[in-house]
């Protein structure tokens, strides 16, 4: 009789929670904490680096594919326009759903002046630092963003995964240079990039073999260099706010959408992208996070490779539904910490300044923050209040990539759907 191997996802499920068992039982040693950053950490940091690794190339390969494989300009625009639109709408509606689940349960009134003043206090220098690069950027000209997203060299671009917005702009323009010349012309290329395409799918294969022990690595880390609990139960309430807001978009909202206008299982769909979702919860990034949720939509969801190869690598540049949702909670809790009664008038800023700081923001761990010093700023609170939710901020930050992930596969299914395609059969999962 065969015997069924174990799923990924239950693999790095067990992975996460011995991780979480092996931290809380060293750190109740002195020698624990430093114990795991020497021999433990830098595991994780290997899994890390080894996705972003091949982050580039494989947004390179498959958009450069995909936009050549349409062979038709007006389909590209088409499908441009509806990716970015769809994703402005779930974007709106996650920062909605965060703040009616921020003025439903207000948290800020939860914390007392002593716990403000001490966590005030003890992360005021992190909040200096954030609000310094956060001028930097105010003291550009208005349509600087703009000029940021064309790189004067592709080569230095391709360096950073900071300048995902570059490489994506050149590539498109490489794909839409391969439609426009004649087949004949552009065939040997567009054969170079779908081999390209096919082995940066086997590389993330050959990663995923090791994601068990990466995550391992990363979550016994986390818990070792942790801040103390007494501050954690003391923003119990608005990390619970962020968490019940998330778990809203993350299962009934985009649920619904996949339901009604993408004609998917939302069970089905959840239980696919899992090992995507859960190496996102892992390691904070979408972009980390890309080459494994290209692979699951792709091969495992059934979406044309066509649209993922576009909408996926935009997506986890430009849309951050976990973390633009998670920016109107925070702004809203730390008014509420300073006794500050938000009008109507500013939340709607608040929806406006979140949704705008979205598509800027990098898809990096703890990139939201420095967002959130502009959104606090549009409505006239004291940016040093981030200083209230820093402590807490890493595991919200990992939970929030999970939504943020999840919202690009869901994109990308309705996209599919959209364009008049069906998903392709694929094999059942363990």
């Amino acid at each position: 009789m065969k015997q069924r191997k174990l799923a990924l996802h239950w693999k790095i499920i067990i992975g996460i929670v011995l991780g979480v068992l092996l931290g809380i039982a060293l750190i109740q040693f002195a020698w624990g904490k430093q114990f795991v950053v020497d021999w433990i950490k830098p595991f994780g940091t290997i899994f890390v680096n080894m996705l972003k690794l091949i982050a580039i190339p494989l947004i390179i390969v498959s958009l450069v594919k995909g936009i050549a494989d349409l062979r038709d300009i007006n389909q590209l625009s088409k499908m441009g326009l509806r990716t970015f639109f769809t994703y402005i709408v779930t974007t709106v509606f996650a920062i909605s759903v965060g703040l009616i689940v921020v003025n439903v349960v207000k948290p800020g009134t939860f914390i007392s002046d002593q716990t403000r003043t001490e966590m005030l206090g003890s992360f005021g220098g992190d909040v200096e630092k954030l609000s310094e690069a956060q001028q930097s950027v105010s003291a550009s000209g208005p349509l600087q963003p703009l000029v940021d997203v064309v790189p004067e060299n592709i080569f230095g671009a391709a360096s950073s995964n900071g300048n995902m917005l570059q490489v994506i702009f050149f590539t498109i323009l490489v794909g839409i240079g391969l439609v426009m010349l004649p087949e004949e012309k552009s065939a040997p290329i567009t054969k170079i990039f779908d081999s390209g395409n096919e082995l940066m799918l086997k590389i993330v294969d050959i990663i995923m073999t090791i994601a068990p022990y990466g995550v391992f690595a990363l979550m016994t880390s986390l818990i070792a260099e942790s801040p103390s609990s007494d501050i954690f139960v003391a923003l119990g309430a608005y990390g619970l706010t962020v968490l019940i807001g998330l778990f809203i978009m993350t299962y009934l909202v985009y649920g619904a959408l996949l339901k009604f206008y993408g004609g998917v299982n939302p069970i089905d769909f959840q239980k696919k992208l899992a090992p995507a979702q859960l190496v996102a919860f892992s390691t904070s990034s979408s972009a980390a996070t890309l080459p494994v949720t290209m692979e699951r939509v792709e091969e495992h969801i059934g979406v044309d490779k066509e649209v993922s190869s576009f909408v996926l690598p935009i997506g986890a540049t430009i849309n951050m539904d976990g973390t633009s949702l998670y920016q109107g909670i925070a702004a809203v809790f730390i008014a509420q910490v300073f006794g500050q009664d938000l009008s109507l008038t500013q939340q709607l800023t608040i929806l406006l300044t979140a949704t705008l700081a979205s598509i800027g923001t990098a898809a990096v761990p703890g990139a939201g923050l420095l967002m959130l010093v502009i959104v606090l700023e549009s409505i006239g609170v004291n940016p040093a209040g981030i200083a209230l939710i820093l402590a807490i901020d890493r595991p919200l930050d990992m939970c929030r990539t999970v939504t943020n992930v999840t919202g690009d596969a869901t994109v990308a299914v309705l996209i599919n759907k959209m364009t008049g395609r069906q998903l392709k059969p694929t094999a059942t999962e363990d």
